[in-house]
């Protein structure tokens, strides 16, 4: 499955298993942005990934972690 910034929450079930000592509640949106674009199944325009969806996705994997 190819994933795109629209897959919020597939992201966020994505980064809380490949990095499972993040606490993403303390997140900067630079590693955050980063960390989305190294994953293997990503395949967006790495330059949509704004402040509104990093912060969406940011909340899901909070969510995800709880």
């Amino acid at each position: 499955m190819q994933l795109k910034w629209s897959d919020v929450q597939e992201i966020a079930i994505e980064l809380a298993e490949r990095k499972p000592g993040v606490d993403p509640r303390y997140l900067n949106f630079v590693d955050l942005h980063r960390w989305v674009v190294e994953l293997p199944d990503f395949s967006d325009e790495p330059n949509r990934g704004g402040e509104k969806v990093l912060e969406a996705i940011q909340t899901a994997w909070i969510e995800e972690a709880e």
